[in-house]
Formats: C-alpha cells, sequence, structure tokens
C-alpha cells in the first residue's frame, strides 16, 4: 500500500517532488541568502552575471548607495578581480566574495570622504590606502591621483576600480613571491592584460 506523503507505483513526477522537497538540492541554500534575490534577478539562465548585468545588479541593489552608479569599466574590473576561470563572467560564489570586499570598500571610503563629497581627494585617498594596509610610495601614489581622480577627486566607482587594482596586483605578486622577500618573476602574460 502506499505511503501517505510518498509516491506511488508509476508517479514518477510526484518522486521526483518528494526527493527534492525532502533532499533539498545545492540551490536551496543559495535561495535562502538575502544577495540570491539580487543576483538571480539579473543573472538569467545561465547563472552567470556579465559586466552589464553587474552594474544593473548593484544599481538596483543600492549597493552605490547614495553616489553614481558604478560604471561599465569599474564592472569589467570587478568580474577580473574574481574571475577565476576567465569566463568573463561571475557566479553566485564569486558575486558574495565582491559584497563582502564592496563593503569594506564602501566603509574605507565613507569614513576619509569627510565632508560628503562623494570624492576623496589627495591626503584622503592616501590615509584610505594605507589604513588598507598598502603601504606605496609617493610615485605610486601620485600615479593612482593621476589616473583615477576627476579635477584632483577620486569618486567612489574610481575609488573601488582603484582598490579592484590594488587587490589584484597584490594576489598577482604574493602568488609569485613565494620565499616571501618582497621580491617575484613575472612572465609577460601575466602583466599585459
Amino acid at each position: 500500500p502506499p505511503v501517505p506523503g510518498r509516491p506511488g507505483p508509476g508517479s514518477v513526477g510526484c518522486l521526483h517532488i518528494w526527493v527534492a522537497w525532502n533532499f533539498p538540492g545545492p540551490t536551496k541554500p543559495q535561495q535562502q541568502d538575502p544577495l540570491y534575490g539580487y543576483f538571480s534577478a539579473v543573472a538569467g539562465q545561465d547563472g552567470q552575471i556579465s559586466a552589464d548585468e553587474l552594474q544593473r545588479c548593484l544599481t538596483q541593489s543600492g549597493m552605490s548607495g547614495s553616489y553614481q552608479p558604478f560604471s561599465l569599466d569599474a564592472c569589467k574590473l570587478m568580474i577580473g578581480m574574481l574571475d577565476r576561470d576567465m569566463s568573463g563572467t561571475m557566479g553566485f560564489n564569486e558575486f558574495k566574495d565582491l559584497v563582502q570586499a564592496l563593503n569594506g570598500w564602501k566603509a574605507t571610503f565613507g569614513s576619509f570622504d569627510r565632508d560628503h563629497s562623494g570624492a576623496v581627494e589627495g591626503p584622503e585617498m592616501q590615509q584610505a590606502i594605507r589604513s588598507m594596509g598598502y603601504n606605496l610610495s609617493p610615485q605610486a601614489l601620485n600615479c593612482i591621483m593621476k589616473r583615477y581622480s576627476i579635477n584632483g577627486k577620486i569618486p567612489f566607482d574610481e575609488f573601488v576600480s582603484c582598490c579592484v587594482r590594488l587587490r589584484a596586483l597584490t594576489d598577482q605578486f604574493q602568488r609569485r613571491d613565494t620565499s616571501r622577500n618582497g621580491n617575484a618573476v613575472f612572465q609577460y602574460d601575466d602583466v599585459s592584460f
């Protein structure tokens, strides 16, 4: 006789539902994560986010706060930072890693944007970079200001772009500095993209 709540013989569809209900698949925990709603709203069938989808997702989620939305270039950099399979897209776990990094950068930016102008100036940028553990030369800081500033001020999305590049370069360097002596050997492909 059939067991209540379990499918009877020949009930393949019911069996699938019963098994799925009793043994949740790998997407069940993701669906319980509050970030999954933002991710899945733009990820589509492939379960991946491209740069333009990331831009839309971050805008809809309010991640940029009162600052201007992230530029497409900033979104491409963010994906590149976490794109371990070189697909040019981002899965949910990579997205969660990004949101964690973005929250940290947003807090750092907010603490140094003391006048709440939505941008940091040279001395504020220098302090922000040092607070994140980077000890850069005055020449490197000057290059950062020239590259990321607009009229001497760095807006939030450019600040994030700078943080992404600093993190990526540091990660690349640390992977190659196996003896931890501050020296590394790079191939052309390592720095050309």
